[in-house]
């Protein structure tokens, strides 16, 4: 028996390869195939199912595609209503691949159809379980993204995955395996561990949710409080996984395709696309092409993505480094981004070469930042960080301007204004940055430094009193 973790960080997201005596399954794919279609042609084994934990919101997985072209079944637990040809399993059925078995337990609680896959080995013993979104390490799935219009709730959601976790999943061996779909990062949970994986046990031990004397009602108070709304594209993304979308080859052979600086230009006007630049953001203030938007491969480039462009089949045209074109095709496709019409040949460079009109953004460092402070406390300062993060420590006087939710707030701010952004790292407040000059703000400093750094500095710093208007 082999099992292979598949971890991707941007999504923080874990995919599984599992192998016996020449059959395999894959649990929770993402779009491409191929990681999946090559480790069974290089190990000489037949893709027999591929699972799915429930339907996925934080990004569209490659249940369809995967089975066209390995000839797998497609397995969902009970309630999975779908448009495509799948297996609605039974609570209990049992699945044989080689030598080892796959029992599914009905687990709903995350969402109605959560489904926890239970691996037993080739001596029937239980080895570990693959958990979706309904345990993590450390926390356990969201219980909001599934309502229906009021005849579900949270509270009804949270009450369930009380169950579920009390009655399939404590009751099972302590050295039990827990492989769940996410990791910290994910916004699909609150409080996730970097840990990908543990033992039941363990977890029994150390996560708030499998407190042993907790009751329900704490547990869905507990698992209900504090959570932040949910990005736009989760909705988006869990109608496609349920009712199914285009091919993963056409949209990359779409979105890979070469345009010249003049071609590029003309698509632009033509098609009224999004342009996109995912070079880093220390490459991008320095000159990008106007109205493009920032969001950069090195950070977490699909869920801004998801989070910050409204419309699914927005044309994107992308300015990417040198060979990274299809990468960034393929991450946009993770989130059902499916419409990049093509790619800038060249990069930034040629854009330059041919005489192209070029912006920049004007962007200071924590030492000139601190200057320019000193010298006038009431500078105007967008912190565009997460509310939490703005409560757990400011600069005084600073307005929270969170980048999950800039395009609610974007009345808030004005033109005449000049504002100062900041965010951790430089890598949200460029991303915001680009958005305001887009829209047509160009009184913005963008400042590229480390919060901490700020911090640190002679920048009076508070912790959270009341909440800012902007933080709503």
């Amino acid at each position: 028996m082999k099992i292979e973790q598949i971890y991707t960080g941007c999504l923080a997201q874990g995919a599984y390869y599992i192998e016996s005596n020449g059959e395999a399954a894959i649990i929770d794919p993402l779009r491409e195939t191929q990681p999946y279609m090559e480790r069974a042609e290089d190990n000489k084994v037949t893709i027999k199912y591929i699972f799915e934990t429930h339907f996925h919101a934080d990004f569209v997985s490659g249940h369809l595609d995967l089975a066209k072209k390995s000839g797998a079944q497609i397995v969902y637990g009970p309630n999975a209503k779908t448009e495509y040809e799948k297996h609605l399993a039974k609570d209990g059925e049992v699945f044989k691949i080689g030598g080892v078995t796959i029992t599914v337990l009905h687990t709903p609680g995350h969402t109605p159809e959560s489904t926890t896959y239970l691996l037993k080995d080739e001596n029937g013993k239980e080895h570990a379980i693959f958990t979706g979104d309904t345990l993590f390490i450390g926390d356990v799935g969201r219980p909001d993204l599934a309502q229906k219009n009021g005849t579900i709730t949270k509270e009804d959601l949270a009450g369930w995955l009380y169950d579920s976790l009390r009655n399939k999943i404590m009751t099972l061996p302590d050295e039990v395996l827990v492989y769940p779909a996410h990791g910290a990062g994910s916004a699909c949970g609150k409080n996730m561990s970097s840990e990908t994986w543990d033992t039941l046990g363990n977890q029994k031990k150390t996560n708030y949710a499998l407190r042993a004397d907790m009751t329900k009602e704490e547990f869905i108070k507990e698992v209900t409080d504090g959570l932040m709304p949910p990005p736009q594209y989760f909705s988006l993304n869990a109608q496609l996984n349920k009712k199914g979308y285009g091919s993963i080859d056409a949209v990359m052979k779409k979105g890979t395709k070469a345009l010249s600086p003049r071609a590029f230009e003309a698509a632009a006007n033509e098609t009224e696309a999004l342009i996109l630049d995912v070079r880093s953001k220390e490459e991008f203030v320095k000159g990008f092409i106007p109205n493009s938007i920032f969001i950069g491969l090195d950070g977490s480039f699909a869920p801004w993505v998801g989070a910050l462009i409204a419309d699914m089949q927005q044309p994107i045209l992308i300015v990417a480094p040198a060979r990274k074109n299809k990468e960034t095709v393929k991450r946009l496709a993770r989130v059902g981004y499916d419409n990049s019409i093509g790619y800038l040949k060249g990069g930034f460079e040629a854009w330059k070469k041919a005489g192209k009109e070029i912006d920049t953004i004007q962007t200071i460092g924590p030492d000139k930042f601190e200057d320019i402070y000193t010298q006038n406390k009431n500078i105007q300062i967008l912190d565009v960080r997460k509310p939490s993060e703005w409560e757990g420590e400011h600069i005084e006087d600073s307005q929270n301007f969170a980048l999950d939710f800039i395009n609610k707030h974007m009345s808030e701010v004005n033109k005449d204004t000049l504002y100062y952004m900041h965010c951790r790292s430089g890598y949200r407040s460029t991303v915001a940055a680009s958005i305001l000059k887009a829209r047509g703000f160009e009184n913005i400093v963008n400042v590229q430094a480390k919060f901490d750094d700020i911090a640190t500095s002679k920048i009076p710093t508070t912790a959270f009193v009341c909440p800012s208007t902007l933080a709503k």
